[in-house]
Order: structure tokens, then sequence, then C-alpha cells
């Protein structure tokens, strides 16, 4: 488990990181999620004792990670893809991890064979795509085969049978009770595969709750009616004490109805229904709506450029070719 309490990093004047408290819980996978400048990476590097807070604490199974003999064992992190010696071999690069976290080196061909690397273990990284180094970094975080693994962008540079196989890896490191926290921009990847959402903005946290509980809380949910009797099924559903919201597109749309309750009024009345089917908001939508106070860049739509005119030269004077 990894659990911060009042965590906060500031950098000068900067507050990265404000008064986070919230625990990472094992045997479930947990999202971290939050707009560029949120402070996902500040924290996750708090949690390594790569960056120290300036108030608050942070505990890895109890523990302040500095005070863990064999991190590795305990905690397996992938926060950087390039954070490797180019000049070494996949092989030499997770062996030099292994012998300084007394690991066995047989444990250093079981990963390279779980991530697919087996048939460039000897290969320099140098050499290595993106997606590449993302598997031997997610070696790496599982060298120790630790109770605790935490991810940043895990699958950045993965091809689709790469962002499929991390996927089922951490739905399945999690079914095995493991902690698994990880951190991605990906909303349509992190709705298939986190369990439990942990969104900041700002460095505040804005939500530590479940993904059903955290679209349901922050979207719409409606029920969508197509129907050729349109207007006597409105008055079916308006005697029924149905608020429904007429679409320009000609549906029928039902806040926080059950599809289950309309379709019984019209089968007793008798009305032919093309479509009856509930809506919910994406995790990208809920996402967006719970962090739109919170985003600190802001693009916006190009505008056609209309150049300022240049004067035309004045042939005479002190006008001069050149």
């Amino acid at each position: 488990m990894i659990e911060l309490e009042g965590l906060t990093k500031r950098y000068g004047e900067k507050v990265a990181v404000n008064n986070l408290t919230f625990a990472v819980r094992p045997g479930i996978v947990t999202g971290f999620l939050g707009p560029n400048g949120a402070g996902k990476s500040t924290t996750m590097r708090m949690v390594l004792g790569l960056d120290h807070p300036t108030a608050g604490d942070v505990r890895i199974d109890g523990q302040h990670y500095d005070h863990l003999r064999d991190p590795l064992t305990y905690i397996g992190a992938l926060l950087d893809a390039k954070a490797m010696h180019g000049g070494r071999s996949a092989f030499h690069h997770l062996l030099c991890l292994a012998q300084s976290n007394g690991i066995p080196k047989a444990r250093v061909h079981e990963v390279l064979d779980t991530v697919g690397l087996t048939p460039v273990a000897n290969k320099k990284a140098k050499g290595f795509s993106l997606g590449m180094g993302q598997r031997l970094g997610i070696a790496g975080a599982l060298l120790g085969d630790p109770r605790i693994l935490m991810f940043d962008e895990p699958v950045n540079g993965l091809d689709p049978e790469g962002i499929h196989w991390i996927r089922n890896l951490m739905k399945s490191l999690a079914a095995q009770g493991r902690t698994v926290f990880v951190s991605s921009h990906l909303m349509s990847e992190m709705a298939l595969t986190a369990d439990h959402l942990v969104v900041i903005g700002q460095g505040r946290l804005l939500a530590d709750t479940s993904m059903a509980d955290f679209i349901q809380q922050n979207s719409r949910s409606y029920v969508r009616i197509r129907s050729p009797q349109r207007e006597r099924l409105l008055d079916v559903l308006h005697g029924a004490g149905i608020t429904v919201v007429e679409t320009g597109s000609g549906m029928l749309e039902v806040d926080g109805g059950k599809p289950e309750h309309i379709g019984e009024l019209a089968a007793q009345h008798q009305i032919v229904l093309h479509e009856l089917s509930p809506q919910q908001a994406s995790l990208e939508e809920a996402f967006m709506q719970l962090t739109a106070e919170s985003v600190e860049y802001h693009a916006h739509a190009d505008t056609p450029h209309t150049p300022t005119p240049r004067p035309a030269p004045q042939w005479g004077g002190d006008w001069k070719r050149g």
C-alpha cells in the first residue's frame, strides 16, 4: 500500500503538490489523473524519494522509501523510459539493477521474457525504439517481483498489441493482490484498465473514488428514445410525470430515467420504439467536467492571420536600393 498524508511540495512560490492525502490500495488498479502541470509526476517522484516533500509524509507499506532495504523488492516503478545507460545491453541494464538489490540473475531472463525483449536482450538500449524502451522500463519495474508497482504513462510508444499487453499485465498484477498505481493521459485506455481513480488539479485532490462513481458524479446520464409515434409517446411520458427533453434531431431524452420503465410504458400503450438506450458520459468527458477549473495550460484554435500591409516604397527622397 502507498499512503500519502498532507503531502506538499513547493518550488519557491510555486506549489506543485498541495496537501495531498490518499491511499493506493492492493488488489485493484488505481488510475492517477490530472491535467498537465497538476503535480502527478512530482507526487510519484516523492513516493520514490527522488524529491523531498516540503511538508507531509508518504510511506510504502508503512516505511519511507529510503528506509527500505532492497527497495526493488518492495516497489517497482517506471517513471522515465529513457532513464538507462544507452551503452548497456538490455540484459546488462537489468543485471546491474538486480545486483544492486540482491536479485538473482535468473530473474533478469524471466522479466525479459515477460516483456517480450528476449530476442534483443544483447542489443544496446540506445538503439531501442520508444516502445522497446517502455518494455525495458517495465521489465525493470517487475525485476524485484514487488508487491507495489507504479507506472507513469506506461503505454507511450507502444503499438496496439503492446497497449493490450500492458493493460492485461496491470490487471493481472492487481488480481494477484498487488498494489498498482498508474498515471496516464490516454483516457480511453484508463477507462478499460483502472478500477479506482485519484484525480488531482493544480496539486490538490479533486476525487478519490471508484471509476463508476466518478463518471456518475461528474457527468449527465440520460435515456435516449426514438419513435415513429413521437407525439403520442410524449403524451404518455408527460402523463406519467416524466420530464422529457426534445432534441433538434427528433430524439427524446429523459434525464435520470430508467429504460425498463420507459419501455414498459411504451409497450402498455402499443407504441413502437426504434431506440431506447441509456447514455453515460465517457471517462474523458467526466474528467474534463471535473478539471475544467484546474487546467493550467489552455490551447486556442488557430484563427486566420491577416498580415499588416507594408507601406509601398517611395521612389525618391532618401530611399535607396539594396
